[in-house]
């Protein structure tokens, strides 16, 4: 006569098999989605990056004119939203810059389109803290950021302004 321990092995093999045979594959997850850009890179730049920019690096500073000098800055929490928010419309617009159809290359153009999202980044967390200064400074590594970019694939905007001045 077999040991109990003989026969709880057969019996296990036996279960595994009647069990995993029938049972159903796991469902396939779906496809990922499809995504349809609307507007190529001078597009995204020229109708949602730059306007974004400039009210962010238009919210704090300092203006000396014939009226003297005087601070600029947020004064009320929809200001201050408002300059938030147009830090996170270029975050965003980061993530846009490197969808398939508007990538450059897999490489340096991913790279900057990170450098400008984590410069963003820390924009709209210097203007949530209502912090001018942080913003200033924040402003100025979110342009070089851009400069960073522009030097490399599009140096005719680095000429037409340089021909301006």
């Amino acid at each position: 006569m077999p040991t109990p321990r003989r026969l709880l092995l057969p019996a296990v093999l036996a279960w595994a098999q009647m069990t995993g045979c029938n049972a159903a594959p796991p469902p396939l997850p779906p496809p990922p989605p499809t995504y349809t850009p609307v507007a190529d890179v001078k597009q995204l730049m020229a109708m949602l990056v730059e306007p974004a920019a400039d009210v962010y690096w238009n919210a704090v500073g300092t203006v000396d004119d014939k009226r003297g000098v005087r601070e600029t800055a947020p004064q009320t929490a929809e200001q201050w939203d408002a300059v938030r928010n147009s830090a996170l419309v270029v975050a965003e617009s980061g993530n846009l810059l490197m969808m398939p159809s508007r990538l450059k290359d897999s490489t340096q153009w991913v790279t900057l389109s990170r450098g400008m999202i984590d410069a963003a980044r820390t924009a709209m967390q210097v203007a949530e803290a209502h912090d001018k200064v942080a913003v200033f400074n924040a402003g100025a590594a979110l342009y070089d950021s851009c400069v960073a970019c522009h030097v490399k694939y599009h140096p005719e905007i680095l000429k037409a302004n340089a021909e301006k001045e």
